[in-house]
């Protein structure tokens, strides 16, 4: 009996919202009618003699000289050699080659996604 007054004053007592959560913070707006601002990105740089000396966009400190491209000689071939274009497709692959199986994964992967998707529980 005493056990059951003692957990009602500490229900009353404790009362109250169990989480508290954070309130979101309010927008400030300039005005009704005004459109937001987004927020921009770096700068582009559109000089040409500047585009074909440097690596621009890559030193990632925000005080800093912009880095410079080396000849061709000083990189490694295989960079020369990196496929840039479209993902080949799985019949322009070798069989015998790594990628082929690794392409064909990925595709069984897809179908099977593909196929569990339309089934219902």
């Amino acid at each position: 009996m005493a056990t059951r007054v003692l957990l009602r004053a500490t229900r009353v007592v404790l009362s109250g919202p169990v989480r508290g959560y954070a309130k979101k913070p309010a927008m400030k707006s300039k005005g009704k009618n005004v459109p937001k601002e987004g927020l921009q990105g770096p700068e582009v740089c559109t000089d040409p003699t500047m585009l074909t000396t440097y690596a621009m966009g890559v030193n990632y400190f925000k005080d800093g000289p912009e880095v410079a491209l080396k000849p061709d000689s000083e990189y490694p071939d295989w960079l020369f050699r990196i496929h840039l274009g479209p993902p080949k497709k799985l019949e322009e692959l070798d069989p015998d080659s790594i990628e082929y199986w690794r392409r064909l994964r990925k595709y069984n992967v897809w179908q099977r996604n593909r196929l569990k998707k339309g089934k219902k529980l």
